[in-house]
């Protein structure tokens, strides 16, 4: 798995994988052009797809209804180090009686975002220096 991220100015990014672009920015508080959502606004976006994904495959394997499936991605900011916290999923599933909460709610605690984050992946960091690379 790979994502390829490529600096446009200012505070800025592009980031693409498999052919697909997103521009990640800052808020204009933040001194950012609001062109597209911060790298905590996209990680709590990638939680929430994974977790969408996986109560739709449940859903859907079941024959259950999917219309309406919602899901609310919160979490707050810490500190020392400064980091995300308290992350909180919330999924709706209307027209879906209780009998299925409990097997929705282990289907998305199956995402391999939750996963990732309850367990700490190893992360190296390389730098490459060298030539200043020219503008196309």
């Amino acid at each position: 798995m790979e994502t390829n991220v490529r600096y446009l100015g200012g505070v800025q990014f592009e980031a693409e994988c498999r052919g697909h672009k997103i521009v990640s920015d800052q808020p204009l508080e933040a001194k950012g052009s609001n062109a597209g959502m911060s790298p905590p606004e996209l990680l709590l976006s990638s939680l929430g797809t994974c977790a969408a994904f996986y109560a739709a495959y449940y859903l859907n394997l079941n024959k259950l209804p999917t219309e309406g499936l919602h899901v609310k991605i919160t979490a707050r900011k810490a500190l020392n180090p400064p980091r995300l916290d308290d992350f909180e999923v919330q999924v709706d599933v209307p027209g879906v009686d209780g009998a299925h909460r409990e097997a929705v709610r282990k289907a998305v605690e199956k995402c391999l975002i939750h996963a990732t984050l309850l367990h700490s992946p190893t992360i190296r960091t390389e730098v490459s220096v060298g030539e200043p690379v020219e503008a196309a």
